[in-house]
């Protein structure tokens, strides 16, 4: 288990960092479109900055509030705060705010910048077909993402991947709004530069490249975030009991977006078993692995 935590942190790393790479090449590619490399980096740093900067503190806001998760009334849900505040003294981290979200579909949720200022959600379809163990193991799955720092990890991935779509974006129609072309109408040696192709084909793939790494973090905080589940309940069957209930159940998340996708304890929208031709290309931008490999991974625990 201690190995498995490691070596998710560890790829979780290089992603993160993939991602500030793959930041400033946009940054490059659209300064040696404009003919000045250093000032497009240092424009697409900036702007990164800006958004983690804002994402940082009103992540949690906005993801219950796109989510239209309203707080848990104590005494109506007391069962569930029972659960949480009980295990909140097993892993030994403060207790998170909780919300419940009037969907039919079972799933949840957490978010926030830290074990301070974190939240978790329930919809209410969950609340409805989880028995006491199982609901825990849920429970526990949302705060190892809140123990495991997890949430902070998402708020910026989702940053990063809308860093470079709105820098790409911004680039792509100026060049289109200039004729074709960025550079300078006399700049002749920039528009004959290897470079400047280069850098529009960084563009192009950039926001694609940005969304598979985004899903690929996301993966490797899920598995994690189960065996982190186990080891706080230390009851492997509750966890597994609810992954296969959420698997049988094929109702929508009404609730969920494209943005907050990664965040739910299982993929709220459609992607996860998409086959065919097309299905290793889907699994790329799979948010969640599938859930007949999570219940794999807790059967062998």
């Amino acid at each position: 288990m201690n190995e498995l935590i490691a070596a998710n942190k560890r790829r979780t790393t290089f992603l993160l960092l993939g991602f500030v790479a793959v930041v400033v090449l946009v940054g490059w590619a659209v300064g040696v479109l404009i003919g000045n490399g250093t000032s497009g980096t240092i424009v697409a740093l900036v702007i990164a900055a800006v958004f983690a900067f804002t994402s940082y503190w009103k992540s949690d806001a906005i993801a219950l509030s796109v989510s239209r998760a309203v707080p848990a009334d104590e005494v109506q849900y007391r069962r569930l705060h029972n659960l949480v505040e009980g295990l909140c003294i097993a892993g030994g981290i403060p207790k998170p705010r909780v919300y419940v979200i009037d969907d039919p579909a079972p799933n949840a949720f957490a978010t926030g910048r830290n074990p301070k200022n974190a939240a978790i959600a329930f919809t209410s379809g969950l609340l409805e077909q989880m028995n006491r163990v199982e609901l825990e193991g849920v429970v526990a799955h949302e705060l190892s993402h809140i123990k495991n720092y997890d949430i902070l990890v998402s708020t910026l991935a989702v940053t990063l991947v809308g860093t470079v779509a709105i820098v790409t974006d911004i680039a792509i129609r100026t060049m289109w709004w200039n004729g074709g072309r960025v550079a300078r109408s006399g700049d002749h040696a920039n528009r004959s530069n290897p470079l400047a192709f280069i850098g529009l084909a960084l563009l192009i793939i950039s926001p694609l490249l940005a969304k598979a790494m985004q899903a690929a973090i996301s993966r490797r905080r899920e598995t994690l975030a189960d065996v982190s589940a186990v080891r706080m309940t230390r009851y492997p069957p509750g966890l597994i009991g609810a992954l296969e209930k959420l698997q049988k159940d094929s109702t929508v998340t009404h609730s969920a977006s494209m943005a907050t996708a990664h965040m739910w304890i299982e993929q709220p929208m459609s992607g996860v078993g998409d086959t065919g031709r097309l299905g290793a290309w889907h699994k790329l931008f799979n948010t969640h692995p599938p859930l007949s490999e999570r219940i794999a991974l807790l059967r062998e625990m």
